[in-house]
């Protein structure tokens, strides 16, 4: 029988397993008292990937969480720094919980003007200069135009360059091609680019139904919106209300290493940090489950509440990987330093070439938005 914690007597619970393809072990594991909508999660991530959202500049996809926490019922409030911040009631106001993921991303920002009309660019973020050569651009400026172009080695061309293949690739050497005719800096100017204009890398979203990947640019950190997002849904669809009462913040500095406090309630006992796991060599994670980080490059994260977390994972059948993360912090490192004081943990989908061109498994995310919401009707 479905254990009745938090549960409305007016709404159903789902009891549809939506966890991966079974193994021995799987066998062993409970069933999930949750149905996590997998054409709205991968609808509402495609979506969100192909909104802008670069560090500074996250208006749109703030304004698209907001309005999608509003169908469930859940008003949400700005900050000054233009964070959302939405608070749940929950059966109980004892030991109060949060929620956090960030829908900033990387980017860039218009640096310089050269004489040649094209444009040098300031990094948002640790962006792997690399991995962004001949991507597509806009450069939104500051009327509204958007104006499209490609990132370029200067003097790129193998046949005047010798040595352009083996070229550093940082924001000296890459530069910005407009698709525009222009050839001074007054040219360029004229189109209305100025310094600080936001640079918006082309996502280029692809989602392979048949075998449930998804790559994308800036799915660090939007796979993790996505899926509390379903979390959300989930917990709306079967009429159940969280055990405590419960914040949810959408941070939106987090890239730049200063969005984990904004507008939390001071008496939280718990935080749930939802950001991208590391996938890679040496790591147990992969692109097909959700992690929970024991410690990354700030330290370990509450033992208590991570062992928590896994408990909850293990008793709803949800397959997740302990790992460490070697170079990481997240918005939880950033709340700890800014004096928050409830116990942290971090979870969220394995993300394959995080802060390049990334890729995941609908897999991750649907055991990610389990664990969110299993997390928040548990005593």
């Amino acid at each position: 029988m479905v254990p009745d914690v938090g549960m409305n007597p007016m709404g159903p619970l789902g009891i549809q397993s939506t966890a991966t393809p079974a193994t021995t072990n799987d066998y062993n594991r409970a069933m999930p008292r949750f149905e996590i909508d997998r054409d709205y999660l991968s609808k509402t991530l495609i979506d969100l990937l192909n909104t802008p959202s670069p560090t500074g500049d996250t208006d749109w996809a703030i304004s698209f969480v907001e309005q999608e926490l509003e169908v469930f019922g859940i008003h949400a409030g700005r900050t000054y720094k233009g964070a959302l911040v939405a608070n749940m009631p929950g059966l109980s106001d004892e030991s109060p919980r949060a929620l956090t993921a960030h829908v900033d991303t990387l980017g860039a920002m218009v640096a310089e003007i050269k004489p040649s009309g094209r444009l040098r660019m300031s990094a948002i973020g640790g962006i792997n200069w690399s991995s962004i050569e001949s991507e597509g651009v806009t450069v939104m400026t500051k009327s509204g135009r958007g104006i499209a172009g490609s990132i370029v080695l200067t003097n790129g061309a193998t046949h005047v360059n010798k040595k352009s293949g083996s070229e550093d690739r940082n924001g000296d050497t890459l530069e910005i091609r407009l698709d525009e005719v222009t050839a001074s800096a007054e040219e360029t100017r004229m189109l209305g680019i100025e310094v600080g204009d936001f640079v918006y890398l082309d996502p280029r979203v692809v989602f392979n139904a048949s075998s449930g990947f998804i790559r994308s640019r800036f799915l660090d950190d939007k796979a993790c919106v996505a899926s509390l997002l379903a979390a959300l849904k989930a917990i709306s669809d079967a009429g159940v209300t969280p055990m405590r009462r419960t914040s949810v913040l959408i941070s939106n500095f987090e890239e730049v290493g200063h969005g984990g406090v904004d507008g939390l309630p001071d008496d939280l006992a718990e935080l749930l940090v939802l950001d991208m796991a590391v996938v890679g060599t040496g790591q147990q994670g992969s692109e097909f489950h959700c992690s929970v980080c024991v410690k990354d490059a700030s330290g370990p994260y509450s033992r208590r509440f991570t062992d928590k977390i896994r408990s909850i994972a293990e008793k709803n059948g949800v397959d997740l990987k302990p790992d460490i993360y070697p170079y990481y912090a997240s918005d939880g490192s950033q709340y700890w330093r800014s004096g928050g004081r409830a116990e942290v943990a971090l979870i969220g989908p394995g993300v394959d070439t995080s802060h390049a061109y990334e890729r995941t498994h609908i897999s991750a995310l649907v055991n990610t938005a389990t664990l969110i919401a299993e997390y928040l009707i548990e005593e």
